[in-house]
C-alpha cells in the first residue's frame, strides 16, 4: 500500500478531526497540519508512530512495549499497577 501524505490548514483539521483521525487510523495516511503555511504538527496511526518512536529512542521502546503489556492484562482482565 503505498503511503498518502496530505498537508492541510490547521483549522480545516481541527473542523474535521474525527475524519482525519479516521483516515490515519484505517487508511494509514498521514496529515501534515500547516498554521499560516508552516508545517506545525503530524497526525499518524498510532502503530507507526510506535513504530517510528521505537526506532529513535531505545527507553521509549521499552515505554511502549510495558504500556502494551499492560494493555494486554487488562483485556485478559488481569490488572495491573
Amino acid at each position: 500500500m503505498k503511503s498518502v501524505v496530505h498537508r492541510i490548514p490547521l483549522t480545516r483539521a481541527r473542523i474535521n478531526l474525527g475524519q482525519v483521525v479516521r483516515r490515519a487510523r484505517v487508511n494509514r495516511e498521514y496529515f501534515i497540519l500547516e498554521k499560516d503555511g508552516i508545517p506545525v504538527a503530524g497526525i499518524m496511526n498510532v502503530d507507526d508512530l510506535e513504530d517510528y518512536l521505537k526506532l529513535q529512542d531505545p527507553g521509549v521502546k521499552k515505554q511502549i512495549e510495558k504500556r502494551i503489556s499492560s494493555r494486554r492484562g487488562a483485556r485478559s482482565g488481569q490488572i495491573s499497577g
